[in-house]
């Protein structure tokens, strides 16, 4: 053995004077934890004996609640824990209602069955199985939000949506996939509905669905109406795939021909893209509605989408409405036939990882609105608008890029639980989606570029997304496979490309994909006509560029930019904008106002209310109007205009 230098034993005594201070501070006075209770049982890839049935009640409309059945078989004498799911796919975060979950009873042979909640895991419920019991009857209440404040409103005179993450319970230990389970639901008289489930039977207003495992029962939805129309998007394919829509009022069913064709056009660019499809019947769940909760989820062989009531009868006031189908669409093959491996779980109550969301969500937000262009369901110009509309916001009104990277984003939905932020432009919130969109647009044009046009990232959404063609069986993915997957489209050292834009701070936005897609971000004093529909839809007038304030129909300021003019002046969201150079607020009030101060030295005056209190503030601002605008950059390729036009 070798003597140890002076050094090393200086090192080693330093060590052990800490460890002991460390050893005496446990052993001082106070308290000491209560230790935790063993864990939940982990779930394992066994098959779960027998199949649970289950019955959901979905009629009483006027309490908005969802009555529940179950028959679980069990093995006498054998303990159960019951989870309530708690993680959703989807959402990407724990947002499961526990807390509205209600009148749990169970029984076991005609006899009540007492149940504890676990203290930690408080989505975990343990029953003790008496001896010689088969199954157990469980019997419970989902008592869906009725006001918008208690979550999404899902259930209204009209309508409902059914999401079986709100209305089962399962048996934890095992795999979602091993569990099998025959669901029925009784609806409302007279009303139809839609789900990827197939229905095997029907007595009066019940119907029964063959059983499925869990994990696809999760992932199989029901949207229900008493106005349902549903429309087929692929005559004669080799997949179904319906546009189910239901609506407040009868009328807002109908779609004018050319409408019918883009969405039928949206299929087949899909199919061109991919070349490839992963189920063997794609129903889109659309809701044109102000009943119940707006929504855009994806699953494997359907996807829950809504819209504004007027979607088809006001076409012109909903194009901005256009791209959540399309992008619910996309992520049949991005984020459930393939999705990452780190957030793929096997139930519902192991916790997620979101650390690819930038593929998942960030290259679906780029398809999405290629696909949406490229089906007609908006224009070339539109396309054209949007990304200058999410290239401004990433170089100019994302204050927070400063200290928050792209990467730290996909934690959002964890920590931030999808509640309302008050700084959004300092705080950052889910960016993965938009600058995900961005640098998927830069790895598309350097593709391009640097084949010379011979290839694109269509080529690695075909052979990335586009494998196993009928399959239906999940492929998770690593950062090493998409870099890997790239390397195979456009040799390229893609880990550093993707690295220096997930980690990168800035100042300005990740905007190159513009200038190979041979465009610039300019601002114009005229809003787009994109901008100017979602304004007018909205009632918003979103004047970020100049004074840095959005606001509401009424005046109430909606959103402050960090650092801009009137966050300098003290202004803040809750506070409302009554008038405006001495004249009530409008939006028209306050727009032309920034023109005028454009070419003369007086402040724009605002009175602001704030709660019982009013106060004058005067904006110095001279810059008149700013609007974000493309402008097309000379001698160039236009390869913007290539990837937002129709694949023959």
């Amino acid at each position: 053995m070798s003597r140890l230098s002076v050094s090393s034993r200086v090192v080693l005594a330093v060590g052990a004077a800490i460890f002991a201070s460390y050893a005496t501070f446990a052993q001082s006075p106070g308290p000491q934890p209560v230790p935790m209770p063993p864990p939940v049982v982990a779930p394992a890839d066994v098959p779960y004996p027998g199949t649970i049935q289950l019955r959901v009640d979905a009629t009483d409309l006027a309490h908005r609640i969802f009555t529940v059945h179950e028959t679980i078989p069990v093995r006498g004498g054998q303990p159960i824990v019951l989870l309530y799911p708690q993680w959703w796919p989807g959402h990407h975060s724990p947002v499961g209602r526990a807390d509205m979950l209600a009148g749990l009873i169970v029984h076991a042979g005609g006899k009540r069955v007492e149940w504890v909640r676990d203290p930690v895991e408080v989505f975990a419920l343990h029953v003790n199985v008496p001896a010689g019991a088969d199954a157990l009857d469980v019997d419970f209440q989902f008592t869906s939000p009725m006001e918008p404040n208690e979550g999404r409103v899902v259930m209204a005179p009209d309508m409902l949506r059914l999401q079986w993450t709100s209305t089962t319970i399962y048996p934890a230990g095992f795999f979602a996939r091993d569990i099998t389970v025959q669901p029925a639901v009784r609806l409302p008289e007279g009303w139809q509905f839609a789900t990827a489930l197939e229905a095997q039977s029907k007595q009066g207003s019940e119907t029964t669905f063959t059983a499925v495992n869990y994990e696809t029962l999760i992932d199989s939805p029901m949207l229900a109406g008493r106005y349902f129309k549903s429309v087929d998007l692929d005559p004669g394919g080799a997949a179904p795939v319906r546009l189910d829509i239901v609506a407040d009022k009868p009328e807002q069913l109908e779609m004018k021909p050319e409408q019918l064709d883009a969405h039928r056009a949206l299929v087949q660019q899909a199919y061109k893209l991919f070349g490839s499809h992963h189920y063997d019947h794609y129903e889109f769940l659309f809701s044109l509605t102000n009943q119940i909760g707006g929504i855009g989820l994806e699953h494997h062989q359907s996807s829950e989408d809504s819209a504004i009531p007027g979607y088809f009868t006001e076409w012109d006031r909903s194009v901005d409405e256009r791209d959540i189908l399309p992008h619910e669409f996309t992520h049949s093959w991005n984020g459930k036939f393939r999705r990452p491996a780190d957030l793929w779980t096997p139930n519902f109550n192991v916790p997620m990882r979101d650390s690819l969301l930038w593929v998942y969500e960030g290259q679906t937000q780029y398809w999405g609105y290629v696909l949406e262009a490229r089906s007609g369901l908006m224009t070339r110009q539109q396309a054209l608008d949007v990304i200058a509309a999410t290239a401004a916001v990433y170089d100019v009104a994302r204050a927070g890029r400063e200290w928050k990277t792209l990467a730290d984003t996909t934690n959002d939905p964890i920590a931030a639980l999808r509640r309302p932020l008050p700084w959004r432009s300092w705080i950052r919130s889910e960016d993965y989606y938009s600058e995900g969109q961005l640098i998927w647009l830069d790895a598309d044009t350097l593709i391009r570029e640097r084949s010379h046009d011979q290839r694109s990232l269509d080529d690695f959404a075909r052979a990335f997304f586009g494998v196993d063609n009928g399959s239906s069986v999940i492929r998770t993915y690593t950062f090493d496979d998409v870099v890997a997957a790239l390397n195979k489209v456009e040799p390229y050292d893609w880990a550093s490309f993707l690295h220096s834009r997930l980690e990168s701070h800035g100042p300005g936005g990740p905007l190159d994909g513009l200038t190979r897609g041979g465009y610039a971000l300019g601002y114009t004093e005229t809003p787009s006509d994109y901008w100017r529909s979602s304004e007018t839809r909205t009632g918003t007038a979103d004047l970020t560029y100049s004074i840095g304030l959005t606001l509401a129909r009424d005046g109430r300021i909606s959103g402050v930019q960090w650092g801009g003019p009137a966050f300098k002046l003290g202004l803040a969201l809750g506070s409302q904008v009554t008038a405006v150079n001495g004249v009530s607020y409008t939006a028209d009030a306050i727009k032309s106002a920034i023109t005028a101060a454009k070419g003369s030295g007086a402040p724009i005056q605002l009175i602001i209310k704030t709660g019982d209190r009013y106060s004058t503030v005067n904006v110095d601002y001279h810059g008149g109007l700013r609007y974000p605008r493309l402008e097309r950059i000379a001698n160039t390729p236009a390869r913007l205009d290539q990837i937002f036009t129709a694949k023959p």
